[in-house]
């Protein structure tokens, strides 16, 4: 299977998940074809450079690919759009920088070699339960968009992952883009579009598999896995360890021991701001300018 990754930005760490997502999928290295890491900032990947294929890209690219809508997350269809165009008939497997492989490698090809496969089923789009959410099925249901009429049937899958067969992965593709651009233009509510485009595509397409038996995503506690990924990076950074021992610190992850997700009151958060407000820093000390 070839892999895809998309990174751009300036926080720094989704270079280091995307290094560590990497690092995890590369213990099973026989099941991988390729990887490709399309990004803007290549200095952060170049020692995996015997391992991946770097596309680096600008600006101007960046802000192509956002279409003719202006929609950010277009980037990523057009990214595996491109892929797709380069590979041919080759199943292609996106990632976001925030998963890791924890499963079998095997058993995820071999799923794929049948099925598609997004991150996991959230729903049918009528009982899907966020405001964001029960706006956009108001907004599009029993509507036609690029050719195809969304129906109660259709769910939303999450796209952290997305696993495209080898055939018609091209044509699924430009239709996710239809569909995304489609969507757009009739202002839908974009937060969800681009995953909504790729639910629907792939599953008017293929039959649609759960890839969260063999890919944790962890969208839901990312502070916490940036700490421990953090220290794994600085860690073997400072022991100055080769490749070889990555892979071998990687295998004996304990993948299971942080929770994907949590969930807490927003109250704390408000409690939190509130008590920065009355209780600031004081005595601040900086160094003096000579």
């Amino acid at each position: 299977m070839n892999l895809l990754y998309l990174t751009f930005g300036s926080q720094i760490e989704i270079h280091y998940q995307a290094n560590f997502s990497i690092l995890s999928f590369l213990k099973e290295s026989q099941q991988i074809d390729s990887i490709t890491v399309m990004t803007d900032a290549p200095t952060f990947y170049r020692r995996l450079v015997p391992h991946v294929r770097l596309i680096v890209l600008d600006d101007k690219v960046l802000t192509e690919w956002r279409g003719p809508y202006d929609f950010l997350w277009r980037i990523k269809l057009r990214a595996i759009s491109l892929l797709a165009e380069q590979l041919g008939e080759k199943p292609i497997v996106y990632l976001d920088s925030d998963t890791f492989l924890f499963g079998s490698a095997a058993e995820f090809k071999d799923v794929l070699r049948t099925n598609a496969l997004m991150h996991e089923n959230e729903g049918t789009l009528p009982s899907l339960k966020t405001k964001t959410e029960r706006r956009m099925w108001q907004q599009i249901q029993s509507k036609s968009f690029g050719g195809v009429t969304i129906s109660s049937k259709h769910c939303m899958w999450n796209a952290g992952v997305v696993a495209i067969p080898g055939n018609r992965n091209a044509q699924t593709v430009a239709l996710a883009l239809t569909l995304c651009d489609a969507l757009c233009k009739e202002v839908v509510r974009r937060r969800l579009v681009e995953q909504l485009a790729l639910s629907v595509a792939l599953d008017e397409a293929y039959s649609l598999v759960a890839a969260q038996n063999w890919v944790g995503h962890y969208w839901g506690n990312k502070p916490e896995w940036n700490d421990v990924i953090a220290r794994f990076c600085l860690g073997h950074f400072l022991k100055g360890s080769s490749f070889e021992q990555e892979i071998e610190s990687i295998k004996s992850f304990d993948f299971h021991r942080i929770p994907l997700r949590k969930r807490r009151s927003r109250m704390h958060q408000r409690w939190v701001e509130l008590a920065d407000k009355l209780y600031p820093f004081r005595d601040v000390v900086h160094l003096k300018r000579s």
